[in-house]
């Protein structure tokens, strides 16, 4: 038995035991200083290990003493980086230790949410309790949410109501576990020491009186609290405190990042603030991509020098925030596995365990009543769910293609189409421990960073034709064009990547396709000249979604249009009379297209209208800008943009001209190329090559294939040296057939990559401009060639690298530690690599 430092107190709860946690809830600190004073000094008298958890703006609980470990926190860092401080001092205190924390209430001013406390108090009383330990917490009568008492109340072993109500303290047990005597749970005065029950209903009523005498307003969440008032000054605050309002929603809404916040203060106002949260799920930040996408677009209406509003399109989105996701892993009791996932030894086992967790975890009930709400306002309209996490498309860390985006063609029962979308937000959340997604964070230092995920909910953007739902066209632009391919267009004129029907093919590497690029200063200028490699280097298959099977499909271009008759290609295609001649002898009818875009990027205003936005943004953001939006016609065959995201873009590599030496003899040459590569102007010294073979790697079975890319991902981590990785047609492919199907994470540490193309074994690179391939080679700083051995310019000495030694045992890679040199110039469109560095 543990005194509580009171004697009638401890009569009253028949005494203390170890792994109790004693919640007091009190109406100011006073009251919980007349408690917690007494078990401090009974405890110090006991030579017990005292610990005070110091966090709060309130004075101290504990004054200056050094028989008590004081440790400070700051809630600022947030719930995660705060729980697991804490978690690793009651590690380090060990078995037996006795807690004093400040009043939780006021972590409220840091997390500006009721639920992410109960979260704190779940996560943290269990393990005291393992623990044996005696805690002490405080939580302020009328701050918090009847649901957040109600969880600190079944995680408790004591909740006591405090009173301090005319001179005299009460106490009312509402929990007591394993005990329980006749009076127990009756309110008690303190009257010398001693808790006399109060059985005369004259005092019963006075006192619950009093206690029923508050304003149910005050059970509100305090995040809806908050929020009201906000309503308030918009209705009639003045100027000052609006401004100062704004500023306070802002950093527990739309993020922490210094340079987005900046931005977001000259941009938003209260009332867009209030607008987001009138379309939000649950609490926290709305996450990077949903603060992108609505920082974009609020720039541009602002924008008085062009018509916005009628380019484009509008949108009504939902956004679910990122508490959501800490609530999801605290109620499941995963917390344990999420702390180990933190650790050094965990980051990645821990994480495969979770994510499979992820997938079959449950949500609270008032949290899929809300989902269900959304799904009903979307009806049988397609929807996309979005990762936006905490970190995503922010200054330095775009995240791209790292987490899960998914859609959702939304047919079926209400019930159906319910848990389709709770199975995906799951799908979503799991990608935060996707296994490029942790080498990235590793690679970028923000491995032990906060990375809660947010949800943006979109409708898709486009039309539902007789059988399947798409956009006329979807794409990516970037305002700056360090990758440009030939010597007279100019970086900062910017470039768009565009592909007929939804954007993923846009956005991602795809599979023998390709999208359509275009230098926003030469637009009808391709990277490749003729018709015959216009069609082959041309999208050939379509991304919709098939609302009768509902799911998202891939098809060949020739079956869209033959299921789908009345689409119009004139404006982005040119018929291709040879190939339907070709069908005719073959007894086969219909048309055939080559999709170009050159009428739209020559006749109309898509062009202009485009680098006009991608300037604007650029503009405001002070730095380059990345964006992906669909396109559609109206009713009037108008064009209109549906801009669904915008992030900071890293434009890696110098644009100082370098001067690569004239005349280099042949012999010196380990590669030469015009154009056909990303990174900038560079001089960069590589100091090791490991090289693929094409014919060996063709030779290969599939599963020897994988075997070889699993190695390229082991001799990747043990990287110290500048590496050049050279190999046959798509590194980072998933078809073994077309290159190297390594993952992004184990080509990471590399300093440059090549790709070889092979016509015999049939490997071909794709220049994937704008890809999600290309901005992670941006970020990670690796400079990329594509070698094409039919062009004229392109020297590539492959007997050199055979005769050189090989530092492994295999007969498909060779790895050479020897110095060589790359050297590239924009201006000149060059790019060499000097055997002799």
């Amino acid at each position: 038995m543990v005194s509580t430092g009171i004697k009638g107190l401890d009569i009253v709860i028949q005494n203390l035991r170890l792994g109790d946690n004693v919640v007091l809830q009190v109406d100011d600190i006073e009251s919980y200083l007349h408690f917690v004073k007494p078990y401090i000094k009974n405890s110090l008298k006991e030579g017990r290990n005292l610990v005070y958890i110091r966090f709060a703006s309130h004075p101290p609980i504990v004054k200056d003493d050094s028989k008590i470990k004081t440790y400070e926190i700051d809630a600022a860092v947030g719930f995660e980086s705060f729980s697991k401080r804490v978690h690793d001092i009651i590690t380090n205190e060990g078995v037996g230790a006795y807690y004093i924390f400040d009043c939780l209430s006021d972590l409220l001013s840091a997390w500006a949410t009721d639920i992410m406390i109960g979260n704190f108090f779940m996560v943290t009383c269990p393990y005291l309790f393992k623990l044996d330990t005696i805690a002490y917490f405080a939580v302020l009568r009328d701050h918090h949410s009847y649901k957040t008492i109600a969880r600190i109340r079944e995680t408790t072993q004591l909740l006591l109501d405090v009173y301090n109500f005319d001179d005299d303290y009460y106490i009312h047990p509402l929990k007591v576990w394993n005990r329980h005597s006749p009076t127990m749970f009756l309110p008690h005065i303190e009257e010398e020491n001693k808790f006399i029950p109060i059985s005369n209903s004259v005092e019963a009523t006075k006192l619950f009186s009093y206690m029923s005498s508050r304003s149910a307003e005050r059970n509100l969440d305090y995040w809806d609290r908050l929020f009201m008032e906000a309503e308030e000054l918009a209705r009639e605050g003045g100027f000052k405190e609006r401004e100062k309002m704004l500023e306070r929603l802002s950093r527990i809404m739309l993020g922490r990042e210094p340079r987005m916040l900046a931005l977001t203060k000259k941009i938003f106002n209260l009332g867009d603030l209030l607008a987001i949260k009138a379309r939000m799920i649950g609490t926290g930040f709305v996450g990077g991509k949903t603060l992108g996408m609505l920082l974009a677009r609020k720039i541009l209406l602002k924008d008085d020098s062009f018509n916005w509003k009628e380019l484009l399109e509008p949108h009504d989105s939902f956004y679910i925030g990122s508490d959501v996701f800490y609530t999801y892993v605290v109620e499941n009791g995963w917390w344990r596995e999420w702390l180990e996932h933190k650790t050094e030894e965990g980051y990645f086992e821990k994480a495969a365990e979770l994510k499979g967790k992820m997938l079959q975890g449950t949500f609270p009930h008032e949290i899929r009543e809300q989902f269900r709400q959304i799904v009903e306002y979307f009806g049988q309209s397609p929807i996309i769910v979005r990762s936006s996490s905490l970190l995503e498309d922010a200054f330095g860390n775009a995240f791209a293609g790292k987490y899960e985006s998914v859609f959702d063609v939304n047919q079926g029962t209400p019930e159906e189409r319910c848990q389709k979308f709770g199975e995906i937000i799951k799908y979503v959340f799991a990608s935060t421990m996707n296994e490029d997604a942790l080498s990235y964070r590793l690679q970028r230092g923000l491995s032990q960073a906060d990375e809660q995920m947010a949800l943006l909910v979109q409708r898709v953007s486009g039309t539902q034709h007789q059988h399947y739902f798409f956009p006329f066209m979807g794409g990516v632009g970037v305002s700056y064009n360090t990758f440009v391919w030939h010597k007279e267009m100019r970086p900062e004129a910017g470039m768009l990547r565009l592909v007929f029907g939804l954007g993923t093919r846009a956005v991602n590497r795809v599979e023998g396709d390709y999208p359509c690029i275009v230098a926003l200063d030469a637009p009808l200028k391709r990277p490749y000249a003729g018709m015959d490699k216009a069609k082959k280097f041309s999208q050939h298959e379509v991304d919709l979604l098939d609302t009768a099977k509902n799911q998202l499909v891939t098809l060949d271009l020739t079956k869209v249009l033959h299921d789908e008759p009345e689409i119009k290609l004139d404006l982005i295609g040119k018929r291709d009379f040879e190939a339907e001649q070709k069908l005719r002898e073959l007894g086969v009818g219909g048309e055939s297209w080559v999709l170009t875009f050159d009428k739209l990027l020559s006749e109309t205003k898509f062009v202009n209208n485009m680098q006009r936005l991608l300037k604007v943004l650029e503009k405001k953001y002070n730095y380059p800008v990345d964006v992906e939006f669909t396109v559609n016609l109206n009713a009037r065959d108008e064009l209109q943009v549906n801009l669904v995201q915008c992030r900071p873009f890293q434009t890696k590599g110098e644009t100082a001209q370098v001067i690569i030496p004239k005349k280099i003899p042949m012999t010196n040459l380990l590669f030469q190329s015009e154009s056909n590569f990303m990174g900038g102007s560079v001089a960069l010294p590589i100091q090791r090559i490991i090289f693929v073979d094409p014919e060996a790697y063709g030779g290969l079975l599939m599963s020897k294939k994988y075997e070889v890319a699993r190695l390229i991902g082991r001799l990747n981590r043990e990287q110290r040296r500048k590496t050049l990785l050279i190999g046959p047609g798509r590194w980072g492919t998933r078809d073994p057939s077309l290159g190297v199907p390594v993952s992004f994470a184990e080509i990471n540490n590399i300093a440059a990559l090549v790709e070889v193309d092979d016509p015999a074994g049939g490997f071909m690179p794709e220049l994937s401009f704008g890809s999600h391939f290309f901005l992670d080679l941006v970020e990670t700083n690796i400079f990329y060639v594509a070698l094409f051995m039919d062009d004229k310019s392109v020297v590539f000495d492959r007997q050199w690298l055979n005769n050189l030694p090989n530092a492994i045992d295999s007969p498909v890679i060779k790895v050479c530690d020897i110095d060589v040199k790359i050297l590239s110039d924009i201006a000149s469109q060059q790019v060499v690599c000097l055997k002799q560095a």
